[in-house]
């Protein structure tokens, strides 16, 4: 039986790979020099609440997606069976209960955060331990985040695992630099992370 030829980067994956990466920038550029500065916690973190459904559903949409959930999952079933459509099925209940009873808290109360309600309802020291605890958990999590693109980049173009991991950090933190620090950043962000719910993450 004779063995597959490994999979590599053509011209054309090049090229698609390239034009994804300019549109973001792009619109990160576009947005972090264009319109206003703004002045409030709420136009930063939230757009003032003004940007339409489109853009925030499918920045949550991109938010959800990572590179272990689109490499992973597909392993996993093909792996072990169908049964981890179960995780799926618990989405339901998962998104649907806060949606519907979180919130509508949150935005009657005109919070940015639940970190800002564990402050409000306890005190501050409750919001720091839970702060602590979300930077150490997504510290950890970014590492396989990281890791995982990396070592599929490495498998279709050759490049160093380590110099991929290293190239996607910088890349990532300009990115988060141009885009999320900019003037106008939550705009920028949300049509950038359209834009990235539509290529995979």
């Amino acid at each position: 039986m004779a063995t597959a030829a490994p999979m590599q980067f053509t011209t054309v994956d090049y090229v698609i790979f390239a034009l994804l990466l300019v549109a973001s920038t792009g619109i990160g550029l576009f947005y972090a020099f264009s319109g206003g500065r703004q002045r409030t916690t709420q136009e930063f973190l939230m757009a003032d609440r003004s940007m339409s459904c489109l853009p925030v559903s499918l920045s949550l949409l991109a938010t959800f997606q990572s590179a272990v959930a689109i490499l992973g999952a597909p392993s996993e079933v093909y792996a072990f069976g169908t049964q981890y459509w179960f995780l799926g099925c618990s989405y339901f209940l998962g998104l649907l209960i806060p949606a519907h009873v979180f919130i509508p808290v949150f935005y009657r109360l005109r919070l940015s955060s639940a970190y800002e309600y564990l402050e409000l309802r306890f005190n501050k020291t409750v919001r720091v331990c839970g702060t602590v605890t979300f930077i150490f958990q997504m510290v950890i999590y970014m590492g396989v985040v990281l890791y995982a693109p990396a070592l599929a980049l490495n498998a279709v173009t050759g490049f160093d695992l380590w110099g991929a991991v290293l190239a996607m950090g910088l890349v990532c933190t300009l990115y988060t630099a141009l885009v999320r620090s900019s003037r106008t950043a939550t705009p920028g962000g949300l049509w950038s992370d359209s834009l990235s719910s539509f290529r995979g993450g």
